[in-house]
Parts: structure tokens; sequence; C-alpha cells
């Protein structure tokens, strides 16, 4: 057997060898461990060695190529411009339309190296100041600022071939108008900014904008696109609109008016056409007028469309409205005499221009009788007279959308005296525009029932209001018809078709009372008489030469657009069968 103290020696001999293996194996671990620490940590020095120097390539050698760069290509969000609609007369001619145009802008960040003689030539080529040019380009906290909208396509390539970075081109559109003072006071036009500010243009403005898109693109230092990256939002472009006017009609209105207001040296006019039996307008006409292509020269007095939003006492031309009312209630027939010599209402004196004795109601018409027409009126209660005007449409508009329209001046019954009652049967003592005048006329037109008015073509037979029997429309026809053949409408006969209307003479009222010798002549009629398809309405402002007789000055505009209006509507005449039956 082995001693314990041999087994003891041998046991510690072991463990001393065990004891220096883990010794150097553990020497060996940590050798491994610190020479890949030192290979990473070599590695991470080298990488940001070569960020460092990359920064000091780009800061200082290569900085030149890195701004070349940035300026060959800047990405911009660009506008997508919508085109306005097209507003056309009833034919489908255009009465506005957008024409491609172009708008230089500027990015003032990109204009600090322009020099003097840069700016002098653009100033001279866009006809600016050189100080406009500079305000506009020295707004260095933006980034879009227009220089000039709408120029011509050689302005604008002259000022890009001036090579001035930082300067672009955009497409806009610019609103034309073919009828230029024709067609004006309907259609109106628009600002620089593409909204409507007159007329049907500002009215429709909602429907005919439309709605501009958006593109995201990079440009070039030239302005050239050179890449689209993609549409942000489509634009839209406007509705158009088709108008009740006939444009050709439209020009035979406006050259009969132009002629008797230069002739007459009048201050002014309107005229009025419609169709009798669905109320569309299909013409209106003022002057003075203007050309909406050229801006510069717009007066606040030539916009004014006076056929639809001034107001005036019309005289005589209301006097078969009234009698119509009474004819209706079987207050009056067409037979029943009146005593027309002058007579008093209170302090008032009732007469008249042109006296006869006494008249008969159709007579009364035919000459314009103030003393006859008061006192079929006084027989009317004065609560259904109100209301009967009222119901006509004065002191309302007249409701056809169209801006400023006017509502009138029409004082409740309750507040009438005698004479007020008596003057509004001639046309004083109630203020109304030319526009409401024509509608009135349908009554008579459109066999006793009232049409709503309408700038809009229409395929539809509008729902009237009926006001009057097709009787008294009738009987009322027939009297209108003999006041152009034998009263005082003579003027407005036309060689190939016959014609029915009232004249009107009235006093301008201005602050303070009636002005001594300033007048409005009217006429409002329609033709052919028998089966009417044309309401027209005139009025003369003022006129300074000849009479100032609607007979005279009013009723020849009447004849001169009936005449050939109708020719155009292909209407066949109707005088030559008339003068046929007659001579049986």
């Amino acid at each position: 057997m082995i001693a314990s103290s041999e087994i003891q020696k041998i046991y510690a001999q072991r463990l001393h060898k065990h004891t220096r293996i883990m010794s150097t194996k553990n020497i060996l671990d940590s050798s491994t461990v610190f020479a890949k620490t030192k290979s990473l940590t070599l590695i991470a020095l080298l990488i940001t060695i070569s960020i460092v120097c990359r920064i000091v390539y780009l800061n200082t050698l290569n900085n030149n190529f890195l701004a070349k760069q940035l300026n060959v290509r800047i990405a911009r969000t660009i506008k997508i411009p919508s085109m306005r609609g097209t507003i056309t007369d009833r034919n489908g001619n255009a009465l506005a339309v957008s024409t491609k145009v172009s708008s230089l802008w500027a990015d003032p960040t990109q204009l600090d190296n322009l020099s003097e003689k840069q700016i002098e030539n653009t100033a001279k080529i866009l006809k600016m100041s050189v100080s406009e040019l500079n305000k506009k380009l020295n707004q260095k906290n933006k980034t879009f600022v227009y220089i000039k909208r709408a120029v011509t396509p050689l302005q604008a390539s002259q000022v890009l071939n001036l090579d001035i970075g930082g300067i672009y081109n955009l497409q806009e559109y610019k609103r034309f108008y073919p009828y230029t003072n024709v067609t004006a006071h309907v259609v109106g036009f628009s600002n620089i900014d593409d909204n409507g500010t007159e007329g049907i243009e500002y009215a429709n403005n909602n429907s005919l904008k439309g709605h501009d898109g958006q593109e995201k693109i990079l440009r070039d230092r030239q302005g050239d696109v050179v890449q689209r990256l993609g549409i942000i939002s489509p634009s839209q472009n406007g509705n158009n609109t088709i108008l009740s006017i006939d444009s050709k009609i439209q020009y035979i209105a406006y050259n009969a008016l132009k002629k008797q207001v230069e002739d007459s040296k009048a201050k002014g006019g309107a005229a009025l056409v419609l169709d009798a039996k669905t109320g569309e307008i299909l013409a209106m006409v003022n002057m003075p007028t203007y050309n909406p292509n050229n801006k510069a020269t717009i007066t606040k007095e030539a916009v004014r469309n006076k056929a639809a939003i001034d107001i005036y006492e019309p005289g005589s031309i209301i006097k078969p409205i009234v009698i119509s009312k009474a004819l209706d209630e079987h207050i009056v027939k067409p037979w029943t005499t009146f005593s027309t010599t002058p007579y008093h209402i209170g302090n008032k004196l009732i007469k008249d221009d042109h006296p006869y004795p006494s008249m008969n109601v159709a007579e009364i018409i035919q000459h314009s009788s103030d003393v006859g027409a008061s006192k079929i009126a006084l027989k009317l209660n004065k609560q259904d007279m109100w209301q009967y005007y009222s119901d006509i449409g004065f002191g309302s508009k007249v409701g056809t959308g169209f801006p400023g329209e006017a509502s009138g001046i029409f004082r409740d019954w309750k507040k009438w005296h005698p004479i007020d009652q008596a003057e509004m049967g001639f046309g004083y003592g109630i203020s109304v525009s030319l526009t409401q005048m024509a509608r009135s006329y349908s009554l008579f037109t459109n066999d006793g029932c009232l049409l709503p008015l309408s700038f809009y073509k229409t395929t539809k037979m509008p729902a009237c209001r009926q006001l009057i029997s097709s009787e008294t429309a009738k009987i009322m026809r027939g009297i209108l018809a003999q006041t152009t053949t034998r009263g005082t409408g003579k003027l407005a006969q036309t060689d190939d078709y016959t014609t029915a209307g009232k004249t009107g003479t009235a006093h301008k009222y201005k602050l303070g009372g009636y002005a001594k010798n300033e007048y409005y002549g009217s006429f409002v009629g329609f033709a052919p008489a028998n089966k009417p398809k044309i309401i027209i309405a005139v009025t003369i402002d003022n006129p300074k030469r000849g009479s100032y007789y609607g007979s005279a000055i009013a009723a020849p505009v009447f004849a001169a657009i009936a005449q050939p209006a109708l020719h155009e509507l292909e209407i066949a005449p109707d005088k030559a069968l008339k003068n046929i039956n007659e001579t049986r």
C-alpha cells in the first residue's frame, strides 16, 4: 500500500501542473481580445479620417462644382393653370374666351449678381420703370414674385434671352372679348387674376373660374423643365356658359342705339330685346359703352348697365299697364269716354301736352293723355292697384341674377294720396328699370301671363303668372297696334312687319325736384303686332339736339331694331298680308 504521505505528494504535483496550465490559457485569451480591440479601433479611426477628408474636400476643393449642380437642377412646385370657361351666345358664337399668355416671374433669392445693365434691359423690354422693377426683385424674403403678367410672346422671349438666372416664364390665360363694345354690358369682364368683376363674368364667376392644379418639377437655371416629378393635384377647367343673347340681334340693337344717341347728342341710352314667348333676353345694349379688352380706358360711367341697374320715372309707357287692370276688372271698356280737359287734384294741375276735349280709353293710350290715364287710375282700388303693380315686379328685382339689378322705388299704398295714385297712372311717383318695363309688356305678348326673364338659353317654356285675362291682353294688343298707325308711335312702324307699342316722355328727377330741361324719351313695344315674337324697350337719356319726346327719339330706334331682328329670326313679314286683308 502507498503511504498517505506519498499520496499527498502526488496530489500536490498534479494540482501545481493544472494551475500552471490554466494560467497560461488565461494569458493567451487576454492577448486575443486585445488584438481584436486594437483592430476595431484602427478601422473606426480610418473611417473617421475618411469622413473628415471628404468634408474638407466638399467644402474647399470641390465647392464650385456643387454650387453649379445645385443651380442646374432646382425642385419646385408649380401651378397648373386652369382655363376659364367660355361664354357663348345662344348660337355658339364666343362672347368671352381665354387665350394663353406669358407671365414673367422671379425668384429674388437667385438674383444676387444681377447687373444694372440687365435690370435696365429688362425694364425697357417690359415697359416698366427701373425703380418699379427693382422694388419687385429686391424682395429677398420671397422665392416667387410676379414681374409682369400677360406680356406679349415677344416680350417674354426677349427677357428670357437675356439669360438671367432666377427669371422664369409662366403660362397663364388672358380673357378676350371678340365683340368688344357690343356685348360689354352683358358679358362684363374679368381681372388679371381671372376673377369676374362685371356682368355675367361676375355673376357666374364660381362656375366659370375652374381650379388650378399643382405639379412637382425639376428646372434648370434657364427655367426649362428638365424632369417632371409628378402631379400633386390636377387642374380643372371652368364650365362654359350659354347665354340667351343672339349676337347678331345684339349688334343690330347696338348700332341702332349708338346712332340715335350720337345724332341727338344724348347723355346716353339703353335698349333691350326679349323673346316675347319665353322671356329670354336676346339683346341688351347701353350707351356710353367700353372695350373690355382695353381696361385702361374704362370709366365708371361707361361700365353702368343702364338697362338693368339705373331706375327712372317711366312716363307714359306705363299707361297700358294700369289701363289693362281697369279693363280686366270691367271698370272701363275700350270705348268708355272721359273728359280730358285739364283738371286739379288738390293744388296739382293735370294736363296734356297735346290736349283733346274728350277721348275714349283706346284714344287715351293712342294720344298719350295724362288726364285720361290719371282718371282711370283713380277708379281702381288703391290697394288693388298697388298689389297689381307689385305682382308685375315694380319695387322688386326682376330675378335674372344680374349683378346690381335694380328693384326700383314703389311706395306702400298706405302712404298714397290721391295725387300719388293719379300720377302713377301716367308714370310719375314710381321709379323702375327699363328691364322691368320690358318685362311688363309680356302681359300683352303672352296672353296676360307675366314671363320671368333670363340671360340663359332655355329649351323649356317657362312658368308664367297670369295677371290679366287673355281677352284683355288681346284688346290691348289691338289698341297698341293702332298707337303705331294712328297715334304717337308712328315712327315705330317698319316696312315689313306690323308693330305695336307705347311712347313715353318724362322729366328727369334730381335731388330737390324735376330738372326743367332734362328728359327721358322711351318706347316699349312688340312685333309682329298680332303674333308677337319680340319685345323691344328703348330709352334715351337727356337728348340735347332735336326733339326730346319718346315718339321722336325712341320709337325710331325700336323700328331700326325690329325690322332686321325679325328678318334675322326668319319671321315671315306680315305687313303685306295685313294690307291685303284690309283692302278686301
